[in-house]
């Protein structure tokens, strides 16, 4: 079980024990740390005190050269136990005598270390220089003493914090379990109440106030927060009685509503067949409408040619030139229905989704225009590498038609140019058909996209005015967008996006 799922006495219990620890293992550590810093100050201290008089005492054995009162001298360390080797060296750096006197010699350096008292390798290593007064220095007095007291000393520092520890813990431990029942009874008797209610789906009960500290105002918002479900509960369940009523006239309602959408879908269903059989009618007619037109005016334009050719010398020249406006009429209406009958392919026409390289499609439709009479020096510059996804076919017809009609309104230039590209707009990509030719008045740029509706005579440029409808649906069906920028006798740019 995690801590998490204990109860709260044992919680309680716990956290006070846990910080009691906490406070005593730090005050422990910091005594123990105090009295092992302090007594090796201690020991440090004792050892240069020991080191100066026998320093002290042995100037006149090393000024003299006496090796039996230097061992004399060194054998009064016997005093103190802990040290355990000591030696003499002379002012050229030889030990001079030890001690104990029975030392092995390695059991000394070979020459003095730096002057000082420090600890080294678990000993305590005090070198204390030999002069006496101002005089030169004689020579120089090595000690060594063992750690034992001050390992002595930190085992009896621990012990005694160890002990102090045990001790306050158990009273910690005791205190808490008779205190934190003050803090635990109320939300104990809360949570044994919230238990009963919850059990039992009585609102009706309340918990017992104990005192009128937080646990008690927590107390009076509990039972407040009891009172208001009680009082909500008795209006949801009227409130339910009412959905209930309100639930069986919805049902009712829905089962009429849905009938009713049946029928609908089935109005739908019959109108969707009726708009298919009408479109295919539609289809039929337009071929028909088409083919029975065509006839006439073959007729119409064939018979002008006849009198043209035949009696054409015996006709005035108003009489030749209304034969010309007839045939150039009957042509033209000619063209008009086939355009139209691509417009309405184009929009019924089905979409097939694919990555076009729009490149390779201009340079088609370019040499298709440079064999095409009448024979024109056009500049063209495509741009490398232009794809993007949709049908190849409508794509086609759509930058046919943008292409035709740049070839179509530079005729009158000296040096006429074409240019297919992209462009960024407002971060989408946009592609463009750029010309200098005969450009338009912006002020008529609403009209572009009409049908036949055209921003220059027949007489100045040829045309039936649905090639440019035929490109706003096919971009319209690729859910794009087509606009033109351009000024009279300055070119003009169409863009649009995919």
């Amino acid at each position: 079980m995690s801590l998490r799922d204990w109860p709260i006495k044992q919680k309680l219990t716990a956290m006070l024990l846990l910080i009691s620890g906490l406070v005593l293992s730090l005050t422990s550590a910091g005594f123990v740390t105090y009295q092992v810093v302090a007594f090796r100050q201690t020991t440090l201290k004792n050892l240069s005190t020991l080191g100066r008089v026998i320093a002290a005492n042995s100037t006149a054995s090393l000024a003299f050269a006496n090796q039996a009162d230097a061992r004399e001298i060194l054998s009064a360390l016997r005093a103190e136990p802990h040290l355990v080797a000591a030696a003499l060296y002379d002012k050229d750096g030889r030990v001079f005598s030890r001690y104990p006197a029975d030392l092995p010699g390695d059991s000394v350096p070979a020459a003095p270390a730096r002057d000082g008292y420090r600890f080294e390798r678990g000993f305590v290593i005090g070198v204390e220089p030999v002069a006496e007064g101002g005089n030169a220095r004689l020579g120089t007095l090595y000690m060594k003493s063992d750690m034992k007291a001050v390992s002595r000393t930190l085992w009896l520092s621990a012990g005694i914090a160890a002990g102090v520890m045990g001790v306050s813990l158990l009273a910690a431990y005791l205190l808490a379990a008779v205190l934190q029942g003050w803090i635990s009874q109320p939300i104990l008797t809360l949570a044994e109440t919230a238990t009963a209610i919850s059990t039992r789906q009585d609102y009706s009960v309340r918990a017992p106030k104990l005192g009128e500290d937080e646990l008690g105002v927590l107390t009076d918002a509990f039972n407040q927060m009891l009172g208001r479900i009680e009082d909500q509960n008795r209006a949801l369940r009227a409130s339910e009685e009412e959905l209930r009523r309100y639930a069986t006239g919805l049902e009712q309602r829905v089962a009429e509503r849905t009938h009713e959408l049946e029928e609908r879908n089935e109005a739908l269903r019959r109108n969707a067949a009726e708009l298919l059989a009408s479109n295919s009618e539609l289809d039929a007619f337009a071929y028909s409408v088409s083919h029975d037109l065509r006839a006439p005016l073959r007729s119409i334009d064939g018979f002008s040619q006849v009198l043209l050719e035949d009696y054409g010398a015996q006709l005035d020249q108003a009489a030749q030139d209304s034969l010309q406006r007839v045939r150039a009429a009957s042509q033209r209406m000619g063209t008009l229905i086939d355009d139209l009958l691509k417009l309405a392919r184009v929009t019924r026409a089905e979409m097939r989704s694919e990555v076009v390289d729009l490149s390779g499609m201009a340079r088609e439709i370019v040499a298709e225009l440079q064999r095409t009479p009448p024979l024109r020096d056009v500049e063209f510059a495509i741009a490398a590498g232009l794809q993007a996804r949709g049908d190849p076919r409508l794509l086609r017809v759509a930058l046919d038609n943008l292409l035709r009609n740049s070839w179509k309104y530079t005729a009158k230039q000296a040096q006429p140019r074409v240019e297919f590209g992209s462009i960024q707009v407002n971060g989408e990509r946009a592609f463009m058909v750029r010309d200098n030719g005969a450009g338009f008045d912006m002020k008529y740029a609403d009209k572009l996209f009409g049908v036949f509706q055209r921003l220059h005579s027949a007489a100045e440029f040829e045309g039936t005015g649905v090639g440019l409808a035929t490109v706003r649906r096919i971009i319209g069906r690729h859910g794009g967008r087509i606009w033109a920028e351009g000024a009279v006798d300055q070119g003009a740019t169409f863009y649009f996006t995919l």
